[in-house]
């Protein structure tokens, strides 16, 4: 291309002040497309309550009871925002704009209430606003059987609870509450835990202290023996409560995410200080409404098969013979007799799916107990 061609294509670009106008003719488009889809959904709010006054009316109750979160649907929004991207948005970025859009405008049917391992600032909540957006109502709770008790309770709508990590395991909490509760599995979320050191000062060999949950040191160990050997380590029962210390002490350092520096308005010193960079923890989604399929589906497993050789290996066959992916299995003590176990199982598929439906069937017959705990849209 010679001078004067380059010359030719600079003068075919839009002026700064043309494409800012441009942008502000598409935020408008946005801006009314966002309110139109607000009020077809509130129009769904609308058939969906006249269609549960109908159905209380038919069954003579005056109970009317309305699910206006369907994980399901939503789920298959989110895969269709993928499938139709064509960039130069990334898929994940284009799918959190419409995660927001979606709970603002569900949040116009019904103002979810959803409990979180808390305090304020923590992996989970964050967990929590990853799957439901943040125009859900976040209660922040104490401890994980307390967060089953709200949601059984009524006083949360659905619980968010951490189930497993990739670098540390179980969640055993979460697994012994499962078999206790009548609560359903209603999704999963999945999220990278991304640790930050922050404090009031911004001067790494000022700290004297690092807080952290005992998680949290563990993952971080190596970079902490690397960088500040000599300092010492306190556990906390959270992050978050790391933070708050950090908050009162200008020389204490706490381990948490970035959520909960911007939370506790501390400066972050350190960045992405795990050991381990792929580090994932789980999350699931816990309420009493069933799931309908969403058509890429996991469903979870509570297993208890015959104490006797091969008898779990017999209990998971018909899993094998039918074809059904396995992707994780799970013991705990069972309540029961000394040295039992029960199984927690999770498989691909819904349980109305034709391949797994009969398999479950086929397993009430043949195992010491069976149930099943929730089939939710497998996490994006």
């Amino acid at each position: 291309m010679n001078q004067s061609d380059n010359n030719s294509s600079e003068k075919d670009l839009p002026t700064l002040a043309e494409l800012r106008q441009r942008i502000d003719a598409v935020d408008l488009k946005i801006h009314e497309l966002i309110n139109e889809r607000a009020g077809y959904v509130l129009d769904v709010a609308t058939v969906k309550k006249a269609d549960a006054e109908a159905e209380a009316k038919a069954n003579n109750t005056d109970e009317v009871a309305i699910d206006f979160y369907r994980p399901s649907r939503e789920a298959q929004i989110f895969r269709a925002i993928a499938d139709r991207n064509k960039g130069p948005m990334p898929d994940k970025d284009m799918q959190r704009i419409f995660r927001e859009i979606i709970s603002s405008s569900l949040s116009l049917e019904q103002q979810l209430k959803v409990a979180y391992l808390g305090p304020q600032g923590t992996y989970t909540e964050e967990a929590a606003f990853k799957h439901f957006g943040s125009a859900v109502t976040g209660i922040p709770i104490a401890g994980i059987a307390e967060i089953f008790e709200a949601v059984e309770a009524g006083s949360a709508r659905f619980g968010v609870v951490p189930v497993e990590n990739s670098t540390e395991g179980a969640v055993n909490h979460t697994l012994d509450m499962l078999m206790q509760t009548s609560l359903r599995i209603c999704g999963e979320v999945s999220l990278r835990i991304e640790h930050q050191l922050m404090s009031r000062t911004t001067d790494l060999g000022s700290v004297t202290a690092i807080h952290a949950h005992p998680q949290s040191l563990a993952q971080c160990r190596g970079w902490l023996d690397a960088n500040l050997p000599s300092v010492e380590r306190v556990a906390e029962s959270s992050n978050a409560e790391a933070a708050t210390v950090a908050l009162e002490n200008e020389h204490v350092a706490a381990i948490a995410s970035a959520a909960a520096a911007r939370y506790y308005d501390l400066n972050l010193i350190a960045s992405n200080i795990e050991d381990i960079k792929n580090n994932t923890t789980r999350f699931l989604i816990i309420g009493d409404q069933n799931v309908s399929p969403s058509g890429d589906d996991a469903t979870s497993i509570l297993l208890a098969a015959p104490h006797h050789p091969g008898g779990l290996r017999r209990m998971l066959k018909p899993f094998e013979d039918a074809g059904v992916s396995m992707t994780r299995i799970e013991s705990r003590p069972g309540k029961g007799a000394l040295w039992e176990y029960v199984f927690f199982i999770d498989v691909h598929g819904h349980q109305q799916d034709e391949t797994l439906a009969p398999v479950l069937e086929q397993l009430k017959n043949e195992a010491v107990g069976l149930r099943v705990l929730g089939s939710y849209p497998r996490a994006l």
